[in-house]
């Protein structure tokens, strides 16, 4: 079974929320997963936070002085001039951090549930962590229907 680790940094969602989430993020990771033939026990680390944390993370790490919705930070990354999905050694992919902020006001601009969004960007940072960019429109399109399908598994599909 995946092993996520979520850090609630951010403080707004209740416990009994974040139970309820956790098991929706672990079936969502879970589901991607197996589409790419990892192995269950993977570990992923999830830190959900404000705005003003991924605004500090992304200028310090991608030189991107704003707040973005998710970062990723896959333990191995793939060469440059190679676009196929990592190989991994081990079970440890990386981590995701999402902004919680975006998460309420993209679900509020694209008129679904705070939890699709939550998952969709969830889903998301789990397919940078394999290796998949959207830097190309092959490779945008390639990445939106890998996610429109898990969403659709769980019952989120785009409205």
């Amino acid at each position: 079974m995946l092993e996520l680790d979520i850090n609630w940094e951010e403080g707004s969602i209740s416990p009994a929320e974040r139970q309820r989430l956790q098991k929706m993020l672990e079936k969502g990771l879970n589901i991607v997963l197996s589409q790419h033939g990892r192995p269950s026990q993977a570990e992923v680390s999830l830190s959900l936070v404000t705005d003003d944390r991924i605004h500090g993370l992304n200028r310090d790490y991608r030189g991107v002085d704003h707040p973005t919705d998710v970062l990723s930070f896959a333990l191995e990354e793939t060469d440059p001039q190679s676009p196929q999905v990592c190989g991994y050694q081990d079970n440890i992919l990386g981590d995701i951090v999402i902004s919680t902020d975006r998460v309420r006001s993209q679900a509020v601009e694209y008129g679904h549930s705070f939890e699709r969004e939550l998952l969709y960007l969830a889903v998301h940072g789990t397919l940078h962590l394999l290796g998949y960019d959207h830097e190309t429109e092959e490779e945008k399109i390639l990445m939106r229907q890998k996610e429109e399908v898990v969403l659709k598994l769980l019952g989120l599909p785009r409205k």
